[in-house]
C-alpha cells in the first residue's frame, strides 16, 4: 500500500513539472502564447550617447521615452517597450566587440570605422546629422584665446580639412564648418609661434586622421602638432584639465557639459568641426525585421 501511494505521489509531481515546463516554453514575457521573441540591443553606457541611441530607436518607432528626458535619457526613461527589447549598456569603445553576442548594437561612427564597419553601408539605420552632437576642439578654460589655440582652430576650420572629411568618410563623418578658410588666422603672428609645439588628445579615428591634415598646415609655419591618441572618453578630458595636454578633439558638447558637471573640470569648446551620425548595426540579425 505504501509503495502504491509513493508511486502515485511521484507520478503527480512529474505531471506538474511537465505542465510548468510547457507553460514557460510557450509564453512570451507577458504570458501570452506566441508573443514576439525578445531581442537584445547594446547601447553606449555614457549618458549623452546612450540618449542618442535611445532617441534613434524612438525615431524608428521601437520605444517611447519620457518626453522630459531629452538628451540625457537612459533606459530608465523608457515608458513604452512594445517589442520587449532587452538593453545591454556597454562602454562605447567596446560596442563593436560585443556586436557578435547581441542582436544589434548602436555604435558611434568613430568606433564603427575603427572596427571596419562602413556606417553608410553597414548601418541598418543612421541618426540625422544633428549639429547638437558636433565633435569639438576643447581646451582648458582660460586658454581659448591663446594664439596657439587660435592657430589650431584655423587649421581645423580649413578647406583642406573639410575636403578631406568629405572625400575620406563618404557621409560617415560630415564637416560642420560653414565657411572654411585657408588654414591660417590673419590676426596671428605666426613668426612668434615658430618652434611652438601644440599637444592634442584625440581618438584614433577619425579625429587623429583629421588632425594629420591640420598638422601639415601648421608645419608650414614651423609649428609642431603632437597628437596623443586615446581610446577612452575619460582621460582626454583629464589631461587637458590638468594642463598636461593643450587641447582635445574627440567629443561633442553635451558629453563635455555632462563630464564637467560630474567631475568638476573646467573645459570649454573652441570650435565645432564635424558630426558623426550614430548607427544601429546588426549582430546576430541582418535586418531590423527581427525587432517586430
Amino acid at each position: 500500500m505504501k509503495k502504491k501511494l509513493l508511486s502515485l505521489i511521484l507520478t503527480a509531481a512529474l505531471c506538474v513539472t511537465a505542465l510548468v515546463g510547457l507553460t514557460a516554453c510557450g509564453s512570451g514575457s507577458d504570458g501570452d502564447e506566441g508573443a514576439a521573441a525578445e531581442v537584445t540591443i547594446a547601447v553606449p553606457n555614457d549618458t549623452t550617447n546612450e540618449a542618442r541611441a535611445l532617441l534613434l530607436l524612438q525615431e524608428l518607432g521601437y520605444i517611447t521615452l519620457d518626453e522630459n528626458a531629452g538628451i540625457t535619457a537612459t533606459i530608465n526613461d523608457i515608458t513604452d517597450n512594445p517589442y520587449n527589447i532587452t538593453f545591454k549598456e556597454v562602454e562605447a569603445a567596446q560596442l563593436p566587440n560585443v556586436l557578435q553576442d547581441v542582436d544589434y548594437a548602436v555604435i558611434n561612427s568613430n568606433y564603427a570605422i575603427e572596427a571596419d564597419l562602413n556606417p553608410t553601408e553597414d548601418a541598418l539605420a543612421l541618426e540625422g546629422s544633428s549639429s547638437a552632437y558636433s565633435n569639438i576642439l576643447a581646451v582648458k578654460e582660460g586658454n581659448e584665446t591663446s594664439d596657439a589655440v587660435k592657430a589650431l582652430v584655423a587649421a581645423l576650420e580649413s578647406q583642406q580639412v573639410a575636403d578631406y572629411i568629405t572625400d575620406t568618410y563618404d557621409g560617415a563623418v560630415v564637416s560642420v564648418v560653414e565657411n572654411p578658410g585657408d588654414g591660417y588666422d590673419a590676426a596671428i603672428d605666426y613668426d612668434a609661434l615658430a618652434g611652438t609645439t601644440i599637444t592634442v588628445a584625440a581618438s584614433p579615428t577619425p579625429h587623429a586622421e583629421i588632425l594629420a591634415i591640420a598638422k601639415d598646415i601648421l608645419a608650414a609655419k614651423d609649428i609642431t602638432l603632437d597628437v596623443k591618441e586615446f581610446t577612452d572618453y575619460v582621460q582626454p578630458n583629464n589631461v587637458v584639465d590638468s594642463g598636461e595636454i593643450d587641447a582635445n578633439y574627440f567629443q561633442h558638447t553635451p558629453y563635455l557639459d555632462d563630464f564637467n558637471a560630474e567631475n568638476g573640470t573646467h573645459i570649454v569648446s573652441v570650435a565645432a568641426i564635424h558630426v558623426e551620425p550614430l548607427g544601429i548595426y546588426g549582430g546576430k540579425q541582418s535586418s531590423l525585421d527581427a525587432i517586430q
